[in-house]
């Protein structure tokens, strides 16, 4: 059962839409319509957000940490809560899935993504969640940090926000099935723009 779910991205309004942010962007997209608020955690290194998905509580965090050191404020709120790393879902982007793509697995090494990187190292342990939401590659020529680090266009936002919609579906059945059936359910849907 998962009791954290970690957004990935860089604070400040210059990072906010771009593609790095898609962890941020997805977390306040699940509790959009509903009536939590984020409080901002000095202990944890991050803004936090406790809510109720499926009668289940859920703590929700956003690493105020930058994006290669996230790992301190994931094992902050771990140690603090007594979370083991099986019970963690770090959303983040994934440059090998292109826009519209989805997918949940557990463990795994980091890809060269260096907020997984840190979060890997701080918890001494692979075994958490990951639903990796699909950026793209750059385009020839284009650096990567570049490319992560710019907005998404509005196209891309509307794409986002409908796999957003299916992410919070899938974020509610794993509060309430076992997380195989989810992710057998999450792997199998992709938007086409």
């Amino acid at each position: 059962m998962i009791k954290l779910i970690v957004g990935l991205g860089n604070p400040g309004q210059q990072y906010h839409k771009t593609r790095h942010n898609v962890g941020f962007l997805f977390l306040d997209h699940l509790i959009k319509d509903k009536s939590y608020d984020w409080s901002k955690e000095a202990r944890f290194d991050g803004l936090i957000s406790e809510v109720v998905i499926g009668g289940v509580k859920v703590i929700l965090l956003k690493p105020l940490t930058f994006m290669n050191c996230s790992g301190r404020a994931v094992s902050k709120v771990a140690r603090y809560y007594k979370l083991r790393p099986n019970e963690i879902l770090v959303v983040h982007d994934e440059l090998d899935f292109g826009l519209g793509v989805m997918r949940l697995k557990k463990d795994g090494g980091h890809a060269g993504h260096n907020g997984l990187r840190d979060i890997i190292a701080h918890l001494s342990s692979k075994e958490f969640y990951r639903l990796r939401i699909g950026i793209g590659r750059p385009p020839a020529g284009r650096l990567v940090s570049d490319y992560v680090l710019s907005d998404n266009s509005q196209k891309e936002m509307n794409v986002l926000s409908l796999l957003f919609d299916i992410g919070t579906g899938c974020v509610e059945a794993m509060a309430l099935q076992e997380m195989s059936i989810v992710m057998n359910k999450m792997n199998s849907h992709k938007i086409i723009d």
